[in-house]
């Protein structure tokens, strides 16, 4: 399903999960929490996910069935689309960054501005998208959640 076709669902907000969510998710014996907030969003319909997020999740499966379901349960997402403005915006965010003395890896930056132009939330497990909203450039720290409180 496609973002802007989203109809009564508009009304309520999207999380964009991230790859970091989905890992410690899918992992079999790791967080019962990620599991289980992953779980919930897609449950309620507001699991949100993009074209990178799914590169890098399907390049690390390991069997053909495993590429295959994971991108047959991916696809029953909400996918968000990643116009030119939304590369315009990742490409100022980074200058933004650098000026900072700050430097994330581009896919994060990426990801960050895809739930920035889609007003979502974003799940995460990489201390990299804590780090860009406390810039306060993009996202707030109330716009990202992450799986990772409570446990260093």
């Amino acid at each position: 399903m496609r973002a802007e076709n989203r109809g009564t669902e508009s009304a309520r907000r999207l999380t964009l999960i991230d790859t970091s969510a989905w890992i410690l998710a899918l992992r079999k014996g790791d967080s019962l929490r990620a599991k289980d907030e992953v779980d919930r969003q897609v449950l309620e319909n507001r699991a949100a996910t993009s074209g990178i997020i799914i590169l890098e999740l399907l390049s690390g499966t390991r069997t053909k069935r495993e590429y295959q379901e994971l991108k047959e349960d991916l696809g029953a997402l909400i996918q968000l689309e990643t116009p030119a403005k939304i590369w315009e915006r990742a490409s100022h965010l980074a200058y933004a960054l650098k000026r900072k003395g700050i430097t994330v890896p581009s896919t994060d930056i990426l990801i960050t501005a895809i739930a920035m132009e889609n007003g979502c939330i974003l799940l995460h497990a990489d201390r990299h998208f804590d780090l860009i909203a406390e810039q306060e450039l993009a996202l707030t720290p109330s716009d990202v959640r992450s799986l990772l409180q409570g446990e260093d």
